[in-house]
């Protein structure tokens, strides 16, 4: 008994070796073992190696992933940037037995973080092209002997036969994915070398995976489980957006002149002149091309600000450089592409301007995020003009080389631009709609007070009574038609409007009936739609919706609730920009029931894209999900008049779709 003792101390204190019959037998059953009790052990150990590692508590989220990696095995976390990632692969790998691999874009972030845990005394390094041979083949045989407890390495370097060989030898307890969603062809920023990784956790079905990323669509979290290779129960935590010391701010621009005064209105109003800017803080601007970064570059430097530029244009010793002047302090502002974002942990950055939208919500809040790191007070600017419409189109055309994009992922790319152009709108807090977006009602806010929307909402100036009273108007059509019929219908009563459906039950003999003659069809649709953000209208799952008031539009239209809402803008729109506005209108929230469908749909897809191996997006849409948990169709026929499922999709995934939609119901 004790020779076995030693015999398994030994095994754990050495590199496991590849085995054959019995011996690998043996060795799972000893694995299997250990993980039984390693779970007990680390989650014992938490709270010290929390403290350990230099923290007093936990950020929400944070215990439940770590838990939840240690006793499951496989977890998808989706925190915002800044919202603490990195200790959820950073505790659990200082506290098992083992060489932990965390694989990560930014060789700059990998020095950073190697630093970091070198500083609290656990054994860490990276692998990267940036090593010399002789400290590559070094820091490889220190790999071998079990020095470190983590090795980040680049994608790329899943390539290498040599290190797939040397991970496949070692003891590896955990790989942690960061950024995962660039794996995601329908992510805001796919990279090709990501793709190796689920073969290599293909050869190490045993080990506990950690996919991180900041974007939380439900066709990028398929494709991310998907394409690791992560069971399709695996557990998700969705946790940590809300930044409520984040002053989010979106500002309509006619022009250059107009978006030149607000830029320099909110670098003065944030870091003051720029000598006083020298004093502390910074501010990162995001321009939507190389041209535009490079142009407003040189117009703050003729205005003294120390400022740089960075874009994927420039010579890596340019962007080096540009990078670490303002990590060191050394610039006030540096003005980027999309291309300077990863990494960047620099805790003063006081203000994040977008000269333009991004492509998405995902990526609006993971760039906003970087500022305000400190919890202090921080300010988020968005410009928004009519030209970033076709601005945006083209950009989602092209990859970065200029080849074409697949029309499938240039739809589902061209959505999400739409749905953070709904945001921009505004309507009801900022800070509360993200947190919606990205499924995170348990930090809604209630209103944050300070984003400008809910500035406007609190302003002396406003009419509160006269708003209340549209909205009321808008509540009261709504429930005239108390689920009988659709949104089209409501806004046919509100603006007069002759209709069959309207006559027949007597609705055009009531008052409601012409309430709000006097404003145009896209305005009357355009409130209604923020009275189903604000949670007042929902609509039904039905075949064809229908729409009816919530307990809390009962409310509203009753006086026993505030009105906090903002009207639409009256603003004229140019017939060639009708086609995108119209786009703008905020979808219909799904139902309890239709989301329901929506998950089991998700859950469908997944062991569809599976057996096919194919991505997610190529079986349907999320935009397609939804309308079928809306519409549940009953035929192939029906399914057809779904968004984006044409002739071949019904032939070869209709009857899966047909049985899910039937047996949910």
């Amino acid at each position: 008994m004790a020779m076995a003792r030693r015999a398994q101390r030994n095994m754990r204190n050495s590199p496991l070796r590849p085995m054959h019959g019995d011996a690998l037998h043996r060795r799972v059953i000893w694995v299997d073992t250990v993980r039984v009790r390693d779970v007990a052990s680390v989650l014992a150990r938490l709270d010290r190696g929390l403290r350990a590692m230099g923290y007093d508590a936990f950020r929400p989220g944070q215990r439940e992933a770590i838990e939840l990696l240690v006793s499951r095995g496989k977890l998808l976390y989706v925190a915002p940037t800044g919202g603490g990632k990195s200790l959820c692969y950073q505790l659990p790998a200082s506290l098992f037995a083992g060489t932990s691999i965390i694989v990560s874009p930014l060789i700059a972030l990998m020095h950073d973080q190697v630093r970091g845990l070198s500083a609290r005394g656990v054994a860490a390094t990276f692998l990267a092209s940036t090593l010399d041979g002789h400290e590559m083949r070094s820091r490889m045989r220190n790999m071998a002997r079990g020095t470190y407890k983590l090795v980040y390495v680049a994608p790329e370097r899943l390539a290498y036969p040599g290190f797939r060989s040397l991970v496949a030898d070692m003891r590896c307890p955990m790989v942690a994915v960061d950024e995962a969603h660039c794996i995601s062809e329908w992510g805001h920023d796919f990279r090709p070398d990501y793709m190796a990784i689920g073969g290599v956790l293909a050869q190490m079905p045993d080990v506990r995976v950690l996919a991180c990323t900041a974007t939380a669509t439900p066709v990028v979290r398929d494709e991310i489980m998907l394409r690791l290779g992560l069971p399709s129960d695996a557990p998700q935590v969705i946790s940590g957006f809300a930044r409520p010391n984040l002053v989010l701010r979106a500002r309509d621009v006619s022009g250059t002149k107009e978006s030149v005064a607000q830029v320099d209105l909110q670098l003065d109003e944030t870091l003051g002149s720029p000598y006083e800017a020298r004093d502390g803080g910074a501010a990162i601007i995001y321009a939507p091309t190389r041209k535009a970064a490079e142009q407003q570059t040189q117009r703050l430097a003729a205005l003294d600000w120390r400022v740089g530029c960075y874009h994927a244009g420039l010579a890596p010793i340019a962007r080096d450089r540009a990078q670490d002047q303002f990590l060191g302090g050394n610039l006030d502002v540096v003005v980027a592409t999309n291309a300077f974002g990863m990494g960047i942990d620099r805790s003063d950055v006081r203000a994040v301007i977008h000269l333009a939208p991004p492509g998405s919500i995902e990526a609006y809040y993971q760039e906003v995020g970087r500022a305000g790191r400190d919890g202090e007070t921080a300010y988020g600017l968005m410009l928004v003009s009519n030209r970033d419409f076709a601005l945006r189109r083209q950009l989602l055309s092209k990859d970065g080389a200029g080849n074409s994009i697949e029309p499938e992922i240039v739809e589902h790319k061209w959505q999400l631009f739409l749905e953070l152009m709904r945001w921009s709108e505004g309507g009801s807090c900022r800070h509360d709609a993200i947190l919606r977006y990205f499924g995170d009602e348990a930090e809604v806010l209630g209103g944050c007070g300070r984003c400008d929307a809910c500035q406007t909402l609190a302003s002396e100036g406003r009419d509160d009574a006269a708003v209340s009273l549209i909205v009321r108007k808008a509540l009261s059509a709504v429930a005239r038609v108390n689920g009988r019929f659709g949104m089209m219908a409501v806004v046919k009563l509100l603006l007069g409007q002759v209709d069959p459906r309207l006559t027949r039950v007597g609705l055009d003999r009531t008052r409601t009936f012409g309430a709000l003659a006097g404003e145009a069809e896209r305005w009357v649709t355009r409130l209604l739609g923020r009275c189903i953000t604000a949670g007042w209208v929902e609509i039904s799952h039905d075949s064809r919706p229908v729409v009816s008031l919530s307990r809390g539009g009962i409310a509203v239209m009753k006086g026993e609730s505030p009105v906090r809402l903002l009207l639409p803008g009256r603003a004229s729109v140019s017939v060639s920009s009708r086609r995108e506005t119209r786009a703008k209108v905020p979808p219909p929230e799904l139902s309890a029931a239709a989301t329901h469908l929506f998950e089991a749909l998700r859950r469908c897809r997944s062991a569809l894209a599976r057996e096919a191996s194919v991505p997610p997006y190529v079986v349907a849409s999320d935009r397609a999900l939804r309308e079928l948990a809306m519409l549940r169709p009953r035929s192939r026929d029906e399914l057809l008049a779904v968004h984006g499922i044409g002739p071949a999709k019904v032939e070869r995934y209709g009857a899966a779709l047909l049985q899910v939609v039937q047996q949910v119901d």
